[in-house]
């Protein structure tokens, strides 16, 4: 990212605005004069001005959410009728993220020089992506910057709220999966052993379950150190191989496709964000074969991406978009007839957007019902370990009280 020259401060303010009216409000420069040059250039007469700390005294991370609010705000005020650069001083000093901050009054100076808006994002691609960038450019070209800032708001508002049902979505089988380890982990290193102390004094063979259970909780605790040691290198080695190899990338994405109910969901998240993005893309005017270059990445799936690539491919030969879906073989009949009403008619962005809107609606619903199914199952699957664990140190008492 782009460093910011000189240390940047945030300046409360007060004055009088053209008409004499007392207004008050907050800006970011490096000293007080400037700030007093940028209110002249408003038409305020700056009367009382208070620095505040440094602006970046603290740290932040940019994220997803934060680059689609700053989309939000800057489409609002630009529908408003503020200037350009005037718009990002105003929503850079009112951001309460520091990373954030940053990163909009860094594009606020290259935007001040005389550098074009789409030229300024494209410095900081980690945050804005070749979609964001190209719907830019076509407002920037087009005259209509405030319009098609809208649209991307309205799409990283679409795609956030999406991943965010994605991300509910796989929590709760990871929790089962988790609480169950952490839960029969703590049962094997501190509570088995004090039976096994109790057990010795019988002066009898203990039976086959509690056996293998005392036998568990002696290798956990001689060599559970190099259990967790071997278990954090392999899943921080198949995260390296993951970000390295597509292959391993595509694989795991065909697997999860496939998994019952969290596939379903998969699916219908990824279809959802296709359309969402396709109908953004084309109702800005962008070429469909350009829009499904930015669409294949888009869909949060290589499975999918490398699908949209292949259509893109065939639309490329003149072939109609609705028999390339259908030679992919990975979309509903339901989607690609919906696709195909759209170019016969010409409102392929509102059909596409229809299509998003149900398979949003869907994975919502999807989402809700697992959590709700998965609620007695976590209850389920934690009591089977915990009553399994209780029934193997109980056994050998109840094994003696037969006998007496």
């Amino acid at each position: 990212m782009a460093e910011i020259a000189g240390k940047q401060f945030a300046f409360l303010w007060e004055g009088t605005d053209k008409a004499g009216k007392r207004v008050r409000g907050k800006s970011v420069a490096d000293t007080e004069t400037a700030v007093r040059a940028e209110l002249r250039k408003q038409g305020v007469v700056p009367v009382r001005i208070k620095k505040q700390s440094s602006l970046f005294k603290g740290k932040g991370k940019v994220t997803p959410g934060d680059i689609a609010l700053f989309s939000r705000q800057l489409a609002t005020m630009l529908e408003a009728g503020i200037p350009l650069v005037q718009a990002f001083e105003i929503v850079g000093a009112g951001h309460d993220n520091p990373a954030m901050q940053k990163l909009i009054l860094s594009i606020k100076q290259d935007l001040e020089s005389g550098t074009s808006l789409t030229e300024c994002l494209a410095k900081h691609p980690l945050y804005f992506d070749d979609l964001y960038r190209n719907l830019v450019e076509v407002g920037e070209h087009s005259g209509a910057l405030d319009t098609l800032l809208d649209k991307v708001a309205t799409y990283k508002e679409k795609t956030e709220a999406i991943k965010k049902k994605i991300k509910k979505a796989l929590f709760y089988p990871a929790a089962v999966v988790v609480v169950a380890i952490v839960v029969t982990v703590i049962l094997l290193l501190f509570v088995i052993p004090q039976f096994e102390s109790l057990f010795q004094g019988f002066g009898a063979d203990l039976p086959a379950f509690t056996r293998m259970v005392i036998d568990l909780s002696k290798f956990l605790q001689a060599k559970g150190i190099f259990v967790l040691i071997v278990v954090v290198a392999a899943v921080a080695g198949y995260l390296q191989a993951r970000k390295r190899s597509r292959g391993l990338r595509e694989a795991q994405d065909r697997f999860a496709l496939k998994m019952p109910i969290i596939g379903n969901i998969l699916t219908m998240a990824a279809i959802a964000r296709f359309a969402r993005t396709l109908s953004t893309m084309f109702s800005a005017g962008v070429p469909l074969v350009e829009a499904l270059q930015s669409v294949s990445g888009a869909t949060g799936n290589v499975v999918f991406e490398r699908a949209v690539l292949d259509m893109k491919e065939e639309v490329a030969t003149g072939q109609r978009l609705q028999r390339a879906m259908e030679n992919t073989g990975i979309f509903p009949n339901m989607v690609v007839q919906m696709i195909a009403v759209g170019e016969e008619s010409g409102s392929l962005d509102a059909m596409s957007a229809k299509v998003a809107d149900f398979y949003e609606a869907d994975v919502d619903n999807a989402v809700d019902s697992m959590s709700s199914l998965l609620e007695p199952l976590i209850m389920a699957i934690l009591g089977v370990l915990v009553g399994g664990l209780v029934v193997a140190m109980y056994l050998p008492i109840f094994k003696m009280g037969a006998v007496i």
